[in-house]
Parts: C-alpha cells; structure tokens; sequence
C-alpha cells in the first residue's frame, strides 16, 4: 500500500516534468537536453531561497522563472544562432551545471527543519506523502489548465502549427522562431517547477538530481501514448500524469524485489527502451495473428 501512495504521489511532481518534456518533444518536434539541467535548477533557485527565508510558494515560482530564462537561453541559441537543437540543449545544460552550483554555493542543500509548500500542509495534520500528493494534484491541474487555455489562444495554436508543418507555418506568416523560444521557456519552466517540488518532497536539492531527468519525461510521456493513441491535447496530458505514475510504480516495485539503487539508471533506460519498441512488437505480433 505504501508503495502505491509514493508511486501516485511521486508521479503527480514528475508528471509536471514529464508534461514540459512532451511540449518540445512531441509539440515543438524537438529534442531538448536542457531538461537534465533546468530541473536541478529550480531545486536550486528553491531551495537556496527557503534556506534563506523567502516564502516557499514565492521560492517555487521564482524557480520556475529561472527554468523559463534556461529555455530562452536554449531557444535563442537554437533558432537565432542555428545551432542544432540537441547541441543547444547540451551547451546549456553544460552552463547551468556551474550556475547550479553559484545558486547554491555547494553541491547540496538541506531543507530540514525549513518551511516548505509541503509543510503547510503537514502543519494540517497530513503525513510527507500525502502532503506531497495533495501539492502534486494542485499543481498539476493548474499546470493543465493553463496550457488548455494558452493552446487555445493565437500564440499557442501558432505553437502547435510550428511544430506540425514550419513551412506551411511560415508560409502563412507565422514567425516561427518566435514560437520555438516560447515553446522552451514554457517546457523549461515546467520542468523547473517539477524541480522545485520535488526539492520541498525530499527536503533537500542536490547538484546531480537532474541526471536521467529526460529518460523519466520520456519514459512517462511514451507509456501514455502506449496505452492511448489519438486523444485530444488535454486528455493526452492527464494520460501523461498516469503514465509518469505507472513509471514510478515499476521503479519503486523494482526497489521493492531487491534491484540495487545503483543498477536503478540501467533500469530506467530498459524500461525506456521496452516502451519505445512496443508500437513495433505490438504491429509484429498483430500481423502474425491475422496470418
């Protein structure tokens, strides 16, 4: 049972991750590494403010400011010095390691005995995990909420056309350079958000807790589209929180049998993998039968 409360709790965070790497890989088309660095950074910008005293719902946002400059940095580079786009994320992610690091002025920092978002919630009574399923729904339906009302605006319907067709988008004078940069920073600021909660979950942000961040977005975004093809913009997004759920339930299942927390990262990849070439075995297997 406890083991299912952390996998729906921890999924709901991550899923905010998971909804900011879908907006570049699958919206925008392209593939962003700088996700690996700006979710550390709003852990970083986060934490480095409740240690210092700032309130903890302005430290989150102030967070996910930062990861919104990250993905500017990364959309210029990308449509203003046509740098590719997975070396772009690579160059900023390289940056923003060291950034991390000035933020926070160490490699960790400790969040015990500080006030969090989830200890508001705590001083009601509630337990950690609850605490954090309780902010991860909240915060969750307002991320989804917002982008269901951005994609229905000019800016955000232009977004979509960029990443379905660019030529035909420019073709109809849409300025599609724009659009990508703004793609970046909503992708990055979510992603920083996610970084931010989670920091406040754990009770502490540390310099590495963004590594494999790209292969969990993935992870949850695929396992979605595995379960359901062709749905709607918005009902793809709440599939993105039970697929980041479903993905956090196989790893803590995993830790449960015995894995070692080490052999976790050639896990994660395997499970990656599996749910990449399902679409291919499924095919195979569904010809097979109809011979």
């Amino acid at each position: 049972m406890d083991i299912i409360i952390s996998s729906v709790s921890q999924g709901f965070l991550w899923s905010i991750m998971a909804i900011g790497v879908y907006l570049t890989y699958r919206i925008l088309d392209v593939a962003d590494l700088t996700a690996e660095a700006s979710f550390p950074l709003g852990a970083a910008i986060s934490a480095s403010q409740i240690v210092s005293g700032t309130s903890p719902l302005i430290a989150t946002i102030m967070g996910l400011g930062g990861g919104v400059l990250a993905g500017l940095v990364s959309g210029l580079l990308h449509t203003k010095l046509k740098i590719p786009a997975l070396l772009a994320g690579i160059l900023t992610m390289t940056g923003l390691y060291s950034v991390n690091l000035r933020i926070m002025g160490q490699a960790n920092v400790s969040l015990l005995g500080k006030k969090t978002v989830m200890r508001i919630f705590n001083d009601l009574g509630m337990t950690n995990q609850i605490a954090t399923l309780v902010v991860g729904v909240i915060a969750s339906l307002i991320v989804i909420l917002f982008l269901f009302l951005f994609f229905r605006t000019a800016i955000g319907l232009a977004i979509h056309a960029t990443g379905n067709n660019i030529a035909m988008s420019e073709a109809n004078g849409i300025n599609t350079d724009n659009m990508k940069i703004i793609g970046y920073m909503i992708s990055n600021g979510l992603i920083a958000l996610s970084g931010a909660l989670m920091a406040q979950s754990n009770g502490y942000a540390d310099i590495s807790m963004g590594i494999g961040t790209i292969v969990i977005g993935l992870a949850s975004v695929i396992i979605s589209e595995v379960l359901f093809k062709d749905v709607s913009f918005v009902k793809r997004l709440f599939l993105i929180i039970l697929g980041s759920i479903i993905y956090r339930f196989i790893i803590s299942l995993v830790l449960y049998l015995g894995v070692a927390p080490t052999d976790l990262k050639l896990f994660s990849a395997i499970v990656l993998t599996i749910c990449l070439s399902s679409p291919l075995i499924k095919n195979k297997f569904n010809k097979k039968k109809h011979l």
